[in-house]
């Protein structure tokens, strides 16, 4: 019998912070009532379609940036975030990123 102990910790369900963020604000959204889980799933599906990633997906990069495009589409189509309002954060948050030593917190500056 081996005293050697195995690792049986799973594998990360998400393969990056951001994927897990975009994945629980759209579930809390949803949740709140924002809208239906239905109607999410049809409009992700029709933006997958129109980038030509109607393949099985890893979950990776491609289809996040698919779903936060679905997201960001929907809110500004309920009046909650608008286009140049979402790009105006986006900016500051780059920014903020490219400005920041290397081992700090990022930052936004005040507004």
């Amino acid at each position: 019998m081996s005293d050697c102990l195995t690792h049986s910790a799973p594998e990360p369900v998400f393969v990056e912070p951001w994927h897990a963020q975009v994945f629980a604000v759209t579930v809390a959204l949803n949740e709140a009532g924002r809208f239906n889980w239905s109607y999410w799933a049809a409009r992700f599906s029709q933006t997958l379609k129109r980038h030509g990633l109607d393949r099985e997906l890893d979950g990776g990069d491609d289809y996040f940036h698919a779903w936060l495009e679905t997201l960001e589409s929907l809110l500004a189509e309920q009046g909650e975030a608008a286009p140049a309002d979402v790009d105006t954060m986006k900016n500051a948050w780059e920014d903020a990123y490219l400005t920041t030593p290397h081992g700090q917190p990022v930052r936004l500056a005040p507004v």
